[in-house]
């Protein structure tokens, strides 16, 4: 295989990334080398590749730390309406090449290390992910981060500073095996401790009711020491903050028991406190109702009030004074948005903080905190929808227990009073759900705590009004909203795929990378021949660099000829890796049955994290191994069919993978999948899309043009058909035989030799209770999956379809979906206008 064009040789050739100055280079080289030698102290006859990583990170920071002063300084000085993003999750992958980018430094940076005898690409790869996200919720938290800061709004990201984030996935004996990701074991050069900004959380105590007000007392302590990461725009100067909360034992913790001889057990106890933000928990989609989860939701929501508060009051650079003090105003100056139901806690708290601190009415703080805060829903799953139990509430924070009695208390007068009589429906829309264990619903409270409730797309948007909130829309139609996901156009084409970035530019200008909708200039040159080679080029590449790293990662040799077939995403029941399984068994038994017919060859790449207790979706991930083992190794099937588990899916792959890829998967259930965001990446950046009409999948067919997509199977509307007349697996596994002898293979061992029933859970799961009704979709998707093949042989079609979807994503860009927040949920308005750089006068 001829080795590719490097990303340095191709940079070399590129515009679109602004050319390097001599003078920027000679004094990023001056700069690179003060911080090798006096920031990291080092020798520099014995430094390491992680050294120079490190001293390039110093001098990338050092162009984002002047930007990032005067972004503060000058919504001190304009006092906008601040945006408080709240997630317990940012997924926010590498931020070297990131911040390059978005500072035009690219060229130039990697021209002073070509210059130093150094690789930019080998000092990249040095960089640890910032983990500290599941998957997609995470991930759309950082794209916004990115988009907030490029709209100019004065926002702030607020999570936790997770010591372990999402684990290290390894693949031993077909198994998945958990790693702890020890991501800041080096240090983490992005990241600026502010120990000046530390707030006390309480948790535990009691409440006594006084005349003038309740107290929480008797309470434990514990510190949120808060950690700031720069978020830069894309060119225009503003840099925004991300702030990650770590928990610190305070001082005095436990020492009273030193007196009796435990110093050194209150020393060791000190753990518990900080155990908080230790550990990101690995589920995606489930709720896990431990009380460390619990307490890692209030500290978040506890800390960022108190700094939100702050700075509400102290409104000048600089300055702790107080300067206002009327809270009816913290609307027009504060909007909070929860990123799913983890941050609900902010409701309550915000409520105790207005009645039991700041003495306001309750029906004063009620307006104030409904005006202020927003959700956003991210599924209709319903084991993950948070209930917790109402025992560990009274334990763990009695005071905002009772805050939400008198929350529900008044919703349901309020219910009762447009609804006399109805007591079925008092039930169903009570925070407090009876039966068994008491529980609080928590996106019942976001929801009654919120005046804007949104899904993420617009077919999930609808479901939640038709079903799962449906009461709460009855009562309450104007809270109810659509914000279709995107995601960051810089990341996800200028950083990731800078060839395709550069044919885009040169037909059609580059500013598409701050306006998306752009792209729909490129339906002009659907049938320009030269764009069509340009475009294809591009994808070829992509997937010869990404055959190289699966060869030295795989040890597989791989078709560079062959579609590239991906389905990455968190392992998960409902996203249906299984009905991918299937194809490939299916194609690999028709190769076998026919081995001189002329098959489309294919390499199907499957990857993905499966939670650690999530049994299913780890039996899910051995018998992809297992298939990829058979088929890998089989003679007659040779390079015409290759079955590769990506390992360790994360940021960092996807923006190797996703470039590369000619197929993308987006087979969920309809209905299921709230909205995906891997689906618009693989569209952006010219993979075509087999998927159901599911999640945003409905509005990338609308944009470019459902024939443009291989959609298949169920509509909504037929799953809820079907789970009326009740769903018969076996009653398909009968009908078609290429199902049952897929079936059969898996149940009997074919490719579990040495252990015939390692796969019967799944058979049985597939055959009795597969709530996601894979069987019911097969049929219509090898269908489709043979339409695939046939146009895959016909390239200069299958790139003009390639184009088409490129041009229609410019809807998917996470720009819009900020200006849509922006103007509809938090009032506020994005401007394109940049700051003056900290070099230029003001």
């Amino acid at each position: 295989m001829s080795k590719p064009l490097s990303d340095h040789d191709r940079k070399k050739q590129i515009s679109v990334r602004g050319l390097a100055g001599v003078e920027n280079v000679a004094d990023l080289k001056k700069n690179f080398n003060r911080h090798l030698h006096f920031t990291l102290v080092k020798d520099r006859n014995v430094s390491t590749r992680r050294d120079y990583y490190f001293a390039l990170a110093h001098t990338v920071r050092d162009h984002l730390v002047g930007r990032w002063i005067r972004t503060q300084q000058s919504y001190y000085e304009r006092d906008p309406k601040r945006v408080y993003y709240l997630s317990l999750e940012f997924y926010m992958g590498r931020t070297l090449q990131n911040t390059m980018v978005n500072l035009a430094l690219e060229n130039a940076c990697d021209e002073a290390m070509y210059q130093l005898g150094l690789d930019m690409e080998e000092l990249q790869e040095m960089e640890e992910d910032a983990g500290l996200g599941n998957g997609g919720l995470g991930r759309l938290a950082a794209c916004f981060l990115d988009s907030m800061a490029s709209l100019g709004l004065s926002a702030y990201g607020y999570g936790i500073r997770y010591e372990f984030g999402i684990f290290n996935q390894k693949i031993a004996n077909g198994w998945q095996m958990e790693e702890a990701d020890d991501w800041l074991r080096y240090g983490n050069p992005w990241e600026k401790a502010r120990p000046e900004y530390m707030r006390p959380v309480h948790f535990y105590g009691r409440t006594e009711h006084h005349p003038d007000g309740v107290k929480w007392v008797d309470t434990q302590v514990v510190l949120a020491l808060p950690y700031d990461t720069p978020v830069p725009g894309y060119r225009n100067n503003i840099v925004n903050t991300m702030r990650l909360w770590s928990a610190k034992a305070p001082c005095e913790f436990n020492l009273k028991d030193f007196n009796i001889g435990g110093y050194i057990q209150a020393v060791l106890d000190r753990n518990l406190a900080e155990n908080i933000s230790r550990v990101l928990y690995p589920n995606d989609n489930f709720f896990e109702g431990k009380e460390l989860r619990l307490k890692q939701e209030y500290f978040v929501v506890a800390a960022t009030l108190q700094d939100i508060i702050r700075r509400f009051k102290a409104s000048k650079f600089g300055s702790r004074d107080i300067v206002r003090t009327d809270f009816s105003t913290l609307p027009e100056k504060v909007a909070i948005q929860l990123n799913d139901t983890h941050p609900a806690l902010a409701i309550p708290e915000l409520m105790r903080v207005l009645v039991d601190e700041e003495k306001l009415p309750w029906d004063k703080a009620w307006d104030i905190c409904t005006k202020t805060c927003a959700y956003t829903n991210h599924t209709v799953l319903p084991e993950a929808l948070e209930r917790w139990p109402i025992d560990l509430f009274q334990t763990l924070l009695p005071r905002h227990l009772e805050i939400i009695y008198e929350i529900n208390r008044r919703h349901l007068e309020r219910v009762s009073s447009l609804y006399p009589g109805d007591m079925d429906r008092l039930r169903r829309m009570s925070l407090i759900e009876e039966g068994g264990q008491k529980r609080v619903n928590m996106a019942h409270l976001c929801i009654v705590g919120s005046h804007a409730v949104n899904g993420v797309a617009r077919i999930h948007s609808d479901i939640l009004k038709a079903t799962v909130f449906k009461d709460f829309y009855e009562m309450d139609p104007h809270k109810f909203q659509n914000k279709t996901n995107g995601i960051t156009p810089r990341r996800w084409l200028v950083m990731c795929n800078p060839g395709l970035a550069e044919v885009i530019a040169e037909r059609i200008g580059e500013d598409f990378i701050r306006d998306l909708d752009q792209l729909q200039k490129l339906r002009n040159f659907v049938n320009d021949e030269g764009f069509i080679r340009d475009i294809a080029k591009v994808k070829q590449e992509n997937k010869m660099k990404f055959a190289v790293h699966l060869e030295e990662h795989y040890k597989v040799k791989i078709n560079p000829n062959s579609m590239f077939d991906i389905q990455v995403k968190r392992i998960h029941e409902y996203k249906r890796q299984l009905l991918n399984c299937l194809h490939i068994i299916t194609f690999y038994n028709r190769i076998r049955k026919e081995p001189n017919k002329q098959w489309t060859p294919r390499t199907i790449m499957i990857g993905g994290k499966a939670a650690p207790g999530y049994h299913t979706a780890k039996m899910i991930i051995r018998l992809i191994t297992a298939i990829g083992e058979v088929v890998n190794n089989d003679p007659v099937v040779g390079d015409r069919l290759k079955v590769i588990f990506l390992e360790n899916y994360r940021v960092t792959l996807a923006e190797k993978a996703i470039p590369a890829a000619d197929l993308s998967e987006q087979i969920s259930t309809a209905g299921t999948e709230a909205s995906g965001t891997g689906n618009m990446k693989f569209m952006l950046n010219g993979a075509l899309t087999i998927g159901t009409m599911d999640g945003a999948n409905v509005e990338m067919a609308e944009e470019a043009g459902e024939d443009n997509l291989f959609i298949f199977g169920m509509r909504v509307d037929d799953v809820d058909a079907m789970d009326a007349k009740g769903y018969n697996a076996s009653e398909y596994y009968n009908r078609i035989p290429e199902l049952k002898q897929a079936i059969d293979q898996i149940a009997g061992g074919f490719f579990s030799p040495k252990q015939p029933d390692l796969f019967k859970d799944i058979v049985n799961m597939l055959m009795h209770h597969d709530r996601f009704k894979v069987f019911a979709d097969y049929e219509d998707y090898i269908k489709c999956q043979e339409k695939v093949s046939a146009l895959y042989k016909k390239p200069k079609e299958w790139t003009k379809k390639v184009i088409l979807n490129i041009a229609g994503s410019g809807k998917f860009s996470s720009d819009r979906t900020i200006s849509q927040y922006a103007r509809e949920i938090w009032g506020v308005e994005p401007t394109l206008e940049k700051l003056a750089a900290p070099d230029d006068p003001k």
